[in-house]
């Protein structure tokens, strides 16, 4: 047997060690699944805060005279009406409109952007990226410089205000600021886009003040409730919020139109990678589709179980994700299923073992929060 392939740490590591984090191993990364428990940290998110170490993220660089074009060639989203200082949702394709990633795109200035990444697919996207550079761009991995904390809940604002003169309120969803200043730490930059379903901020520093920036949000939020949080909590708040996650809602084995994830696919734009295959398909129609389930009887949907029509004959897809809701007390999943299943109320079967529960197909997403 070979050795295991060292896992990777954040610079926030000894933080978890102190807090008695239960870690686990996610995208190559050594990562904490709780710190007081999941259900304790999910309710606090949508209560009150809390704060994630999201440092295990990929950021790539790409800038020069040519970056705007080159980035809208290589991604789905039309990258041209991205504004400085705005983000914007955007996804990877090969040729055959397989998904390589997805991640947000943060225009820093003309001609220079950031792509924050999933942790287990930078080196994927990295080199992918510089197998199609042309022109003058240059692309740098630049995430081991980079820590983020992801501060989410309804107090979020009141919290990180404390710590900075910045007026938050101006930066609007999807919309981020640069050079601010947080509790003495300079050049932090602080976006409000969000994977809880929650408002919130994504604060971005250098990794060797990401430490610093963690003990004093905790410190300023200690009074409204707010918590450390890990992993678990994480998927439970984006799962209830209708999000996707890579490697379960998408996968280079489907496309953006199949994941429901439309809105991101610019087929009026003159070309990008995997552009040909997505137009024929949406011409065509798509043939299945991610869908919302919610368990009408006893069981918890888990990931990779089959989906069969009413007559448990007939195997129509699986599920991709499945928890029990916290927010919402009920037993909930996502599931690629053939097309003719997918209209909401339909009834289906989700087969546990060596049992099936029942199941209708409910619309996404399962939780909105009120403005």
């Amino acid at each position: 047997m070979g050795a295991q392939p060292q896992l990777k740490r954040t610079p926030l590591f000894a933080k978890y060690q102190e807090l008695g984090a239960k870690l686990t191993e996610f995208g190559g990364w050594e990562m904490p699944v709780q710190f007081s428990g999941i259900i304790e940290e999910h309710e606090a998110v949508r209560n009150k805060a809390g704060l994630f170490d999201v440092s295990h993220m990929g950021e790539i660089l790409i800038e020069g005279q040519d970056a705007e074009g080159f980035l809208n060639e290589l991604v789905t989203n039309d990258v041209t009406k991205c504004q400085v200082n705005q983000c914007q949702y955007a996804l990877m394709c090969k040729p055959d409109g397989g998904i390589i990633d997805d991640f947000l795109i943060y225009k820093l200035a003309e001609n220079k952007y950031l792509l924050v990444v999933n942790a287990a697919n930078t080196e994927k996207d990295y080199e992918w990226i510089k197998q199609h550079e042309k022109g003058d761009v240059t692309v740098k991995n630049i995430s081991t410089g980079v820590g983020q904390l992801a501060l989410q809940g309804p107090k979020a604002q009141a919290i990180l205000q404390k710590l900075t003169s910045t007026d938050l309120s101006k930066i609007r969803f999807y919309r981020f600021q640069q050079g601010v200043e947080v509790a003495g730490i300079p050049d932090v930059l602080i976006s409000r886009t969000g994977y809880t379903g929650e408002d919130g901020f994504e604060l971005y520093v250098k990794a060797e003040h990401v430490e610093d920036l963690w003990d004093k949000l905790l410190e300023a939020g200690q009074e409204d409730g707010l918590l450390p949080c890990g992993l678990g909590a994480r998927d439970t708040l984006r799962f209830e919020a209708g999000l996707a996650l890579y490697g379960q809602e998408l996968s280079e084995d489907w496309t953006p139109l199949e994941a429901g994830l439309g809105f991101a696919v610019k087929l009026d734009k003159d070309s990008f990678i995997g552009k040909e295959a997505l137009r024929k398909q949406k011409e065509e129609g798509i043939q299945r589709k991610i869908v919302g389930l919610e368990v009408t009887g006893r069981g918890i949907p888990r990931t990779g179980y089959k989906v069969f029509a009413q007559d448990e004959e007939k195997e129509i897809g699986h599920i991709t994700s499945g928890t029990h809701a916290p927010t919402l007390k009920k037993a909930l999943g996502f599931a690629l299923l053939d097309i003719a299943y997918t209209k909401p109320e339909t009834p289906v079967k989700i087969q546990i073992r060596k049992r099936f529960i029942d199941a209708v197909v409910v619309k996404k997403p399962f939780y909105k929060r009120e403005k």
